[in-house]
């Protein structure tokens, strides 16, 4: 097993300006570490207060977004022991079902508005193109 260490702290950077609450932010910083990898599995995350202190945010900003990733599948509780990054495989297929969501909902949404699906089909292959490139 894994332990947090600070490093993974200094990669969280709050702005204070922006307008989404600062829990969302923690969300995002979080699973970006856990997807690029910046969090391996089985890491033992820091308790929500000691996050709370490193951040200098009040601890029910981390507890509601240790729940969020929870729910979201990147994190899972074990009583008494803390939380923990999920296996990739498991939060890797609930990342890809919760896309593949929103990608038919835009699907649809782009066909109501009247977009062929060869312009689509278009814009797919740009961005599958760019992807092979980086």
């Amino acid at each position: 097993m894994r332990y947090w260490n600070r490093k993974e702290t200094a990669m969280i950077l709050l702005d204070y300006r922006d307008k989404r609450p600062i829990y969302e932010q923690v969300v995002e910083k979080l699973e970006r570490l856990i997807i690029s990898g910046g969090l391996e599995p089985l890491t033992k995350m820091p308790s929500v207060r000691s996050l709370a202190v490193e951040l200098s945010v009040n601890p029910n900003t981390v507890q509601r977004a240790y729940a969020q990733l929870e729910q979201d599948g990147y994190l899972y509780t074990v009583s008494g022991r803390g939380s923990f990054v999920t296996a990739e495989n498991e939060w890797r297929e609930n990342k890809q079902s919760k896309l593949l969501k929103e990608w038919q909902n835009i699907t649809r949404q782009a066909k109501e508005a009247g977009l062929a699906m060869e312009r689509l089909e278009e814009c797919l292959n740009e961005i599958y193109e760019e992807a092979r490139h980086d």
